[in-house]
């Protein structure tokens, strides 16, 4: 029995039901829980097929920063954080959920490397072949055969989080804000002005009237 074969797809199957349970459950807080569960998943075939540096770079890249990333959607679509905090044990048996399946599929994972006659990298004909770590020969390949499908990709991730940024950019009034191209066009004048102003004498002091300070 082919104990590798059955755990990626049980480890891809899991990933393509947490995947759209992310874009189907109406929840925020059950979606970055599913969301963590798919990434883990993902990572567990890439560990599965000897993949190493892209598994373990996917959890604590992604499932490290899928935090970061909730709650950078939460502001952005200015949902009631209080609303969510209230009544956090809801939360709860999705959160077990997620929380066991990662434990199974972890000994799972131990579990066909255990039984499996041959070492994970097997699958990975091209590193053996170039006698380095799946690392190196992952570095190399990207940096030199694949550099420019890496620009590229590079460039859309940018201008996806520019026009992310810009799309959700609201004007709101009553707050000061800082304008970064009237601010570098400021000159010397800009900053100092001087104001001539006549000078007004204080009046002189009353004189005392007769009999005052007499005891």
């Amino acid at each position: 029995m082919d104990w590798i074969k059955i755990a990626f797809y049980a480890f891809a199957a899991v990933a393509v039901a947490s995947a759209g349970a992310v874009i189907s459950v109406r929840n925020p807080v059950n979606a970055a829980l599913c969301l963590i569960l798919t990434f883990f998943s993902v990572a567990c075939t890439w560990l599965l097929v000897g993949a190493e540096f892209l598994g373990v770079a996917l959890i604590l890249v992604y499932v490290g920063a899928v935090m970061v990333l909730f709650l950078f959607v939460v502001m952005m679509l200015d949902i009631d954080v209080a609303a969510l905090r209230e009544g956090w044990v809801k939360f709860l048996p999705v959160g077990l959920v997620v929380a066991v399946v990662m434990l199974v599929q972890v000994l799972a994972l131990i579990g066909v490397k255990a039984r499996s006659a041959a070492p994970f990298p097997a699958d990975n004909a091209a590193a053996l072949a170039a006698d380095t770590s799946n690392t190196q020969w992952l570095a190399q390949r990207l940096f030199t055969d694949f550099i420019l499908p890496f620009e590229f990709a590079a460039v859309i991730l940018t201008v996806a989080v520019i026009a992310a940024v810009m799309i959700t950019l609201r004007k709101r009034t009553g707050i000061k804000t800082q304008n970064p191209s009237e601010q570098s066009r400021v000159k010397a004048g800009d900053r100092l002005r001087i104001v001539k102003m006549d000078v007004e004498r204080p009046a002189p002091p009353a004189a005392p009237a007769e009999g005052e300070g007499q005891a």
